[in-house]
């Protein structure tokens, strides 16, 4: 139960960070935009080698155990490719005018009239893209608490242009600052909601077989989240070498902590 709260204890700081792109957005008259692309690569980084090096490793010698080593490694292969087509399939069924994962620098968006829509409608995709977001981390957590918070922290670092993209075009279409952070703070809570649901449906199903097979998809979500949106938008907002940097810093950091904890 102790390790249940603290999975999802973390999770819930993840999925509200978009509250801190809230803050910046008030706060900065221009998002700082290299800052963003260096901490954007980072969290890819992070996010590809810990799912590479570490959680589809540890699916893999679970599924192995429980089912045999060359049926185990079949499992752990489908299933990652199987979290690659979960996080697809509902990146595809967004369109992308209000897809998240679709760059858009909002501070020079031309017509303000669409303002109010367009970050209704990112909040509310947001949240649809929050939600397998909000499992692969809660399980992450569960499963391997020592690199739990590293995943957090990237999850954290991603979701912060998330909530500039929802609090910037609702703040300028109402001038309302509450308007706006309750937008952000409601698309960041679906991150939490999805691991708490994913949770309460799989929980009475779990086992080590469950585990590895979730553990691997995770690894497959992580994996596509990087380079479908954070590595993009890491080039879009800054430099190109900037964003490479930031990625192989995160890779770096995340293997450093890997070998000394």
């Amino acid at each position: 139960m102790q390790h249940t709260l603290f999975a999802f204890t973390l999770t819930l700081i993840a999925g509200l960070s978009t509250g801190i792109g809230s803050a910046i957005a008030f706060l900065a008259r221009q998002t700082n935009k290299r800052f963003l692309s260096v901490s954007l690569g980072f969290s890819a980084g992070v996010m590809v080698y810990v799912s590479m090096v570490e959680i589809f490793a540890q699916a893999q010698t679970t599924l192995s155990t429980a089912l045999g080593a060359r049926p185990g490694s079949w499992a752990t292969v489908l299933a990652f490719f199987g979290g690659i087509a979960l996080i697809a399939i509902v990146d595809r069924c967004i369109p992308s005018y209000e897809n998240p994962h679709e760059v858009k620098l909002i501070e020079s968006e031309p017509q303000p009239q669409k303002l109010m829509r367009m970050g209704v409608f990112t909040a509310l995709a947001i949240a649809l893209h929050n939600f397998p977001e909000g499992l692969a981390t809660f399980v992450s957590a569960l499963q391997e608490p020592e690199i739990a918070i590293p995943i957090v922290v990237a999850i954290a670092i991603h979701n912060i242009p998330e909530g500039i993209a929802v609090s910037v075009p609702i703040y300028q279409a109402t001038g309302s600052k509450k308007k706006a952070f309750l937008y952000s703070f409601c698309s960041g809570f679906a991150e939490p909601a999805g691991a708490l649901i994913g949770w309460l449906v799989l929980r009475p199903l779990m086992s080590d077989t469950v585990f590895g097979l979730l553990f691997a998809g995770v690894a497959g979500i992580m994996v596509f989240i990087s380079i479908d949106e954070l590595l993009p938008a890491a080039r879009e907002y800054g430099e190109h070498h900037l964003s490479i940097y930031g990625f192989i810093a995160g890779m770096a950091v995340m293997a450093i902590s890997l070998l000394l904890f």
